[in-house]
């Protein structure tokens, strides 16, 4: 196995008495996408401004592409590109020629056909000669995501990359991502929007307290789910009585009935579906859907960090 573009080893840092990151051991493959996931406070931005060479690390190592990072951090960074939750743009620059100040700093090969071409896929080319500061904040977040991409790094670091956006602009930067990702860029989204993490990530990391409480893929994590399935019952027709019936039998753990849908917790991994059919038939309901509800990055996320969902917004 080849050595990966980001790892970590016990990386902590603190603040006087206060620990923001603990023992941080983090291993992003080459070429994958990894999400890097944690409620508010969690140590997220801190972690990444190490990773970034931004603040230093009270203890521990960073390493990109097995090289350690204090060892040549011009040259390292060099290969990285970020996209931070809050950039700052030279607001007087229209965005034309905020990317080719960047250009020049990299050294990008054929400045003014790369800028063209990351403009237009981003939709701003007809945008090109207005100045920043006109920009919306979603405009913005597009702007930034091509200075970050300007020197197609081996790494991008993304905070939030999706701020800001419309539907079709997340959209939009979802499948210019994964365009990267399938030419070989390795990719670090740090997001509190599970559902964008959870369609693009490869494997993820949760981080609760400044600890990485776990490392995995996508599917391994969905396994974390809280303990009892989930059935969903659509009737023909609200059904009186039908959640004291059901939550007489004895693998049921919870019933929860609005009108004529019911959602049905099942205790471990039992699937009583059958059962639930034949109580609902029985006292003359008809069921015209069930459906067993898949477990969800969120379910996992919730069973680590044992956090409200309602913390991390829509």
């Amino acid at each position: 196995m080849s050595e990966p573009a980001l790892r970590t080893e016990h990386l902590t840092r603190r603040y006087g008495t206060l620990t923001a990151v603990s023992n941080l051991n983090l291993r992003v493959e080459r070429g994958e996408i990894y999400g890097f996931l944690g409620p508010n406070g969690a140590g997220k931005t801190t972690s990444l401004l190490m990773v970034l060479g931004i603040i230093p690390p009270t203890e521990g190592e960073i390493y990109l592409w097995d090289r350690r990072l204090r060892d040549d951090p011009v040259t390292l960074k060099r290969r990285v590109g970020v996209v931070g939750e809050q950039d700052h743009f030279h607001e007087h620059l229209t965005a034309e020629e905020y990317l080719r100040f960047f250009a020049e700093i990299y050294d990008v090969p054929q400045p003014r056909t790369r800028i063209g071409a990351l403009l237009d896929r981003l939709g701003l080319f007809e945008f090109r000669s207005i100045r920043a500061r006109e920009y919306s904040r979603g405009m913005k977040q597009k702007l930034s995501l091509a200075r970050a991409l300007l020197h197609a790094p081996g790494l991008l670091v993304l905070d939030e990359p999706t701020a800001g956006l419309d539907p079709h602009g997340i959209v939009d930067v979802r499948t210019l991502l994964e365009e990267c990702n399938r030419d070989g860029m390795t990719i670090v989204i740090s997001s509190h929007l599970l559902s964008e993490v959870e369609r693009s990530a490869h494997r993820v990391g949760i981080l609760h307290h400044g600890r990485l409480v776990r490392q995995d893929t996508i599917a391994g994590l969905r396994a974390m789910r809280r303990p009892g399935a989930e059935v969903e019952i659509q009737l023909q027709e609200p059904l009186p009585g039908v959640e004291a019936a059901l939550a007489s039998l004895p693998f049921v753990r919870h019933v929860m009935s609005a009108g004529d849908r019911v959602s049905v917790t099942l205790d471990g991994d039992s699937d009583g579906r059958a059962a639930l059919a034949r109580m609902i038939a029985a006292r003359g309901g008809l069921i015209v859907g069930m459906s067993a509800r898949e477990p969800s990055l969120e379910d996992a996320f919730l069973t680590l960090t044992e956090r409200d969902v309602e913390q991390w917004g829509t």
